[in-house]
């Protein structure tokens, strides 16, 4: 009897053929499944891409070597749905799929090495009228690389919160002369006096201070080359009230109101769910979800 990685990969790649679909995207959670992947026939066609996790321990050099091409999404848990979301974005970014592509994706549980699930996405029609997938909303944005940063930190953030307790926070990305001028300081600003290099999101020990300044009062403005401006900034733009906004709270009609106001993107941590919220022109453009059953509340 065939391993059944085996038969729901094999069911994937005939749904692809039938469906017209350009890609299946396989979710492997492990180094070992990866291993396993990189041994297997399934590694040599051309229409299967990996999503991995970042944790996982294998050069980009390997996978470039066997001729297999792997995303590296995020390294925390996400719902199903929000691990598909995710992956089309970085997709789209380099440009590996569009935004109006057909993709057949493969996965299972988080963590785990088994897969059990085939899904068929046809990104032209999205899939939710309420929170629409569209990346072309962000594509032309000088902040996107600075975006995608802080959707990583976010997502950890909605996951594990900070030492096991929930937090909420507010992220405003680019257009940072009209932020500033929109907002003022509610608390104190820890980022204030560092040079722009020491501010940098993608330096570890700055993740780990915006996680830690997470919890203040007031949002987190980073500019379009992901320095960090200020933490604990009141955001005085009105607060937009419309239907797609029912029953979220004040920190996402702020959100709202400032990037409808400049030429930000904010992305919010919500502290009741742990979802992330992502704005842009007053709109949500997305929503993606974690598997918070790690974090205590």
């Amino acid at each position: 009897m065939k391993d059944q990685k085996n038969i729901i990969i094999e069911s994937a790649i005939d749904i692809s053929e039938k469906t017209g679909s350009s890609y299946v995207f396989l979710f492997l959670n492990t180094t070992a499944v990866c291993r396993w992947f990189m041994k297997s026939g399934f590694s040599k066609n051309d229409r299967l891409v990996i999503i991995i996790p970042a944790r996982v321990k294998i050069k980009d050099s390997e996978f470039k070597k066997a001729g297999i091409r792997a995303i590296k999404s995020w390294s925390g848990n996400q719902s199903r749905f929000s691990q598909i979301k995710y992956a089309f974005f970085h997709g789209v970014l380099q440009r590996l799929i569009k935004p109006d592509s057909k993709v057949v994706c493969v996965l299972g549980p988080w963590g785990k090495g088994h897969l059990d699930t085939i899904t068929i996405h046809d990104l032209a029609l999205s899939w939710s009228d309420d929170f629409p997938f569209d990346p072309r909303l962000l594509m032309s944005k000088r902040s996107l690389n600075a975006v995608m940063a802080v959707i990583d930190i976010a997502l950890d953030i909605g996951a594990l919160g900070r030492e096991g307790k929930a937090i909420g926070t507010t992220f405003i990305i680019g257009d940072t002369e009209a932020v500033l001028k929109a907002s003022h300081q509610a608390v104190f600003n820890p980022f204030k006096g560092y040079p722009k290099r020491e501010r940098a999101i993608t330096r570890s020990e700055v993740v780990e201070s915006i996680k830690e300044f997470a919890h203040l009062d007031g949002a987190i403005i980073i500019n379009d080359n992901g320095v960090v401006e200020a933490a604990g900034r009141h955001l005085d733009a009105a607060g937009v009230i419309t239907k797609q906004l029912r029953g979220l709270g004040s920190r996402h009609r702020a959100a709202a109101g400032i990037t409808r106001k400049t030429e930000a993107v904010a992305v919010v941590v919500s502290e009741s769910t742990g979802k992330i919220t992502i704005f842009d022109s007053g709109k949500i453009i997305s929503f993606l979800e974690p598997v918070i059953s790690r974090r205590i509340v």
